[in-house]
């Protein structure tokens, strides 16, 4: 089965959400902290635009039901066939561009959530080991909340 590296990175953000909880939620008249980690994925329509379903508990996720939600999701997104619920419970935004050879994202914070994470695509860069320079896959990730606008 294909896995591809964003799954990889969704399961970072599910568990980096659970150590930093106040990046899991909404602000309605100051920050409201969810339980449940719903991740909001970015898709490409075909026409134009984007649309943001909610891949629902992926903290509770292995990486293989990740790969499926994302499997399930995409295709249905993109011929509008979502839920209410997909289109309206996420708690953050992912959002990945690095398939289309781009090295850094910068996102908007889709209100009422109070933050959103942009990858770029993952390229070959000079990376120092023990002292010794290497080459690795690096990706550029890109972390934006409200609280740092001044809210």
């Amino acid at each position: 089965q294909r896995l591809l590296p964003v799954v990889l990175l969704l399961k970072a953000v599910a568990k980096g959400l659970r150590e930093v909880p106040e990046l899991n939620g909404y602000w309605e008249n100051g920050l409201q902290q969810k339980k449940d980690i719903n991740i909001g994925f970015v898709v490409s329509l075909r026409t134009a635009g984007v649309i943001i379903p909610a891949i629902h508990h992926a903290d509770k996720k292995t990486i293989d039901e990740l790969m499926a939600s994302l499997n399930d999701i995409v295709p249905r997104a993109r011929s509008m066939k979502l839920r209410s619920s997909e289109l309206s419970e996420s708690t953050i935004t992912v959002t990945n561009l690095g398939e289309g050879s781009v090295e850094t994202v910068l996102g908007v914070i889709y209100p009422p959530q109070v933050a959103l994470v942009g990858f770029g695509g993952i390229s070959e860069q000079p990376w120092a080991v023990n002292g010794m320079l290497d080459v690795r896959p690096v990706v550029t990730v890109q972390r934006m909340g409200q609280w740092e606008a001044g809210s």
